[in-house]
């Protein structure tokens, strides 16, 4: 193959496997009935004038399986912590006890896992599109420097089979992160 060839496949991985960090950290705000710190990661508090991530307001740990807890480190943002945990759409009620808020994490009941199931569905699916765009982007630049006569069709092909190799890895292991996603969530 030759050596002055634009085709970087190192990018296409790079591109690829920010897909699946991506749906992996949208499943990590998910929530499956246990109590998990990365519940909260979704959630911002207005601190001084500006959305705030609220492990930036206070520590949040996980001292039971059905309990998480946030030591707010400023007493005057407790109750602006508790209000946006209040106000997101997780559906969770914290108890003030100074500047230690618990936040107890309810049973999902069966109907409520299924429609998160789907979500993490959908969550994968844009995974998966995205991943397939850069196997797209790939495939379209190495048509480009066909015709253009920087490769020959037999270096296509081996570039080409790469990408599919990669693609399908990459789609293989959003599969695998839904799959336990989503038996996570079905536990009873």
């Amino acid at each position: 193959m030759s050596d002055d060839i634009d085709f970087d496949e190192d990018d296409l991985k790079r591109r690829m496997d920010g897909a699946v960090d991506s749906v992996k950290k949208e499943f990590g705000g998910l929530r499956t009935g246990r109590a998990s710190a990365s519940l909260l990661d979704p959630i911002k508090v207005d601190a001084y004038g500006s959305p705030t991530p609220m492990n930036q307001v206070g520590t949040v740990s996980v001292p039971e399986p059905r309990m998480i807890s946030v030591q707010v480190w400023d007493k005057g943002m407790v109750a602006a912590v508790d209000k946006a945990i209040r106000n997101s759409a997780l559906g969770l009620n914290p108890v003030v006890d100074g500047q230690l808020l618990r936040i107890p994490i309810p049973p999902l009941n069966e109907e409520r896992r299924a429609e998160i199931a789907k979500l993490a569905g959908g969550y994968a699916e844009n995974a998966r599109v995205a991943v397939r765009n850069v196997r797209r982007d790939g495939m379209e630049a190495l048509k480009k420097m066909e015709k253009e006569g920087v490769i020959s069709e037999d270096e296509h092909k081996a570039f080409a089979d790469d990408v599919q190799k990669l693609t399908d890895a990459t789609i293989k292991t959003i599969d695998d992160a839904l799959k336990k996603k989503q038996e996570e969530i079905m536990q009873v």
